[in-house]
């Protein structure tokens, strides 16, 4: 950036504008690269952990719901506290807290110990990620800078992605799985301390509108609800009594949500956030993209490590091939095309592509070559997601009024962490359910060890095919979806509505912008 740039047209720093926030920007990408970071190093991990702490194959997606669920559930939450508290404070506050809870996964010695630890690195994310993107948007008020600032945040915590795959592999193969918790607890402490000094609280911005403390409960009880519902299920059945009551009760304290959301003056999420055609099938669409996801990262990692025998490094660069396709998906595709074409015609082809890549892997065997069926289906997976994500993420907080724009953003996320909770529980059961099958229909005609051995294996990916076929059905919805409900032009051509003020309290509350990872 130039000195004029910088200082504006006389020298001299704009009034109003920090003159530490590009010192800021550092830290801030720090932290979003440590959460990022964390949520693929972890999956790596996975087996090494598994069998350390004798998790069960039933329990082991708690290692991954637990997180996603605490963070999903109370990014809301966290927002609004970040408003009222303060920024900085919240910041701050979270990554002390994300540090606590990694040492305490490194040094976990039960599976309970371990999940208790995910969910805190859960509770602590949600408001650290809501707190750096309102920092950011608070701190960068230019436009030209603010898309600087974003693209940088954002191409870093998209290759944190990549970045934690590899250390992941690295530090399970070489050092230990515990490894891949401790590693969190330097960057925290550098990005507090930076924090600290150079991070400058702005002024204004606060919400003082009264907590939706009955909004808070109804949504954090009614997603837990939800998702042990499916956790449930793959171990007592679909049909057990606590299964259908925790489906019941999910149902009954969301439905509650929405009245209560609809009555309060200040709610925890105003349902015309939610409601608009497009919004509302942003949303969706994703929500639905992210169960199909989720859950295959999950296999692929079983399938590479237990299955072909690959070393946790060489799984973590089998799927570089994926990152790379939606880091050009995102940047290639989806950027450039995003101001030209309506959202729609990039998010259904887009998930269509997706669905594509998931349809090849149906096709899983226990001997499948990794570079003629692997390696296009992940390529196919990373360039669909990568092009229908970008224009998602930049259409979702479009024709939002400010004063619900950090809460338009905050569902972005809402709905990709709940997805994310959901497509890991349900497609674990769907698999399991069809591994338990394949082994019980075939082990009585294998008499000596090996064929046993090879027969669990066939089940074992006879159980992960089951279940992605379902997520090629459940890609194919979200491109029915994002077809049907967006129907809005290209993003950026309606400007953001001003709206007036509600008279709550809320002083200039800063649209917080989206950015595509």
């Amino acid at each position: 950036m130039s000195e004029t740039d910088r200082k504006g047209a006389f020298g001299v720093t704009a009034p109003g504008v920090d003159p530490n926030r590009w010192k800021a920007l550092v830290f801030i990408a720090l932290a979003q690269l440590m959460v990022v970071l964390d949520a693929t190093i972890v999956n790596i991990a996975l087996p090494s952990a598994q069998t350390d702490l004798g998790i069960s194959d039933g329990n082991r997606q708690w290692v991954v719901t637990a997180y996603a669920l605490a963070f999903g559930g109370l990014l809301l939450f966290g927002g609004r506290i970040a408003d009222k508290w303060g920024r900085k404070r919240a910041f701050v506050t979270g990554l002390v807290g994300f540090a606590l809870a990694s040492a305490l996964g490194g040094a976990a010695t039960t599976g309970p110990m371990m999940f208790g630890a995910r969910a805190l690195q859960g509770v602590f994310g949600a408001l650290l990620a809501p707190a750096a993107l309102s920092l950011l948007a608070v701190m960068f008020t230019d436009a030209k800078e603010r898309a600087k600032a974003f693209g940088i945040y954002g191409a870093i915590a998209g290759g944190g992605g990549a970045v934690g795959l590899i250390v992941g592999g690295f530090l399970t193969e070489y050092l230990n799985w515990r490894w891949t918790f401790f590693v969190n607890v330097p960057f925290a402490v550098v990005a507090a301390l930076g924090a600290l000094f150079v991070i400058r609280e702005p002024q204004g911005g606060r919400n003082r509108s009264p907590l939706d403390i009955p909004g808070v409960i109804l949504s954090s009880l009614g997603l837990i609800a939800l998702v042990y519902g499916f956790t449930r299920a793959e171990s007592d059945g679909w049909g057990d009594t606590v299964t259908v009551s925790m489906f019941v009760a999910s149902a009954v304290l969301l439905l509650a949500f929405v009245a209560v959301e609809s009555r309060v003056k200040a709610p925890l999420l105003p349902l015309r956030v939610v409601t608009d055609r497009n919004r509302g099938g942003i949303y969706l669409s994703l929500g639905l993209a992210i169960i199909g996801m989720f859950g295959l990262f999950l296999f692929l990692t079983y399938y590479l490590q237990v299955v072909k025998g690959y070393t946790p490094v060489k799984t973590g660069f089998a799927f570089l091939p994926m990152v790379a396709g939606m880091i050009t998906g995102s940047t290639q595709i989806g950027a450039r095309l995003m101001t030209r074409v309506p959202a729609r015609f990039l998010m259904g082809p887009g998930f269509l592509v997706a669905a594509l890549g998931m349809l090849i892997l149906t096709q899983l065997k226990v001997d499948s070559s990794y570079g003629t069926q692997l390696l296009p289906a992940m390529l196919l997976l990373g360039l669909g997601m990568g092009t229908a994500f970008m224009p998602a993420m930049s259409l979702a907080t479009q024709g939002v009024q400010p004063r619900d724009a950090g809460v338009a953003s905050a569902m972005v996320n809402t709905s990709q962490q709940v997805g994310g909770a959901i497509g890991t529980a349900l497609l674990n059961t769907i698999a399991a359910s069809a591994t338990t099958s394949y082994i019980k229909d075939h082990i009585a005609g294998a008499a000596a060890k090996p064929q046993q051995q090879l027969v669990k294996l066939q089940g074992m990916v006879h159980g992960y095919s089951s279940a992605i076929w379902f997520a090629v059905g459940i890609l194919a919805a979200a491109s029915l979806i994002a077809f049907t409900f967006v129907n809005a032009g290209r993003p950026g051509s309606t400007p953001v509505t001003s709206g007036e003020g509600e008279g709550e309290g809320v002083e200039d509350e800063l649209p917080v912008p989206v950015v595509a990872h």
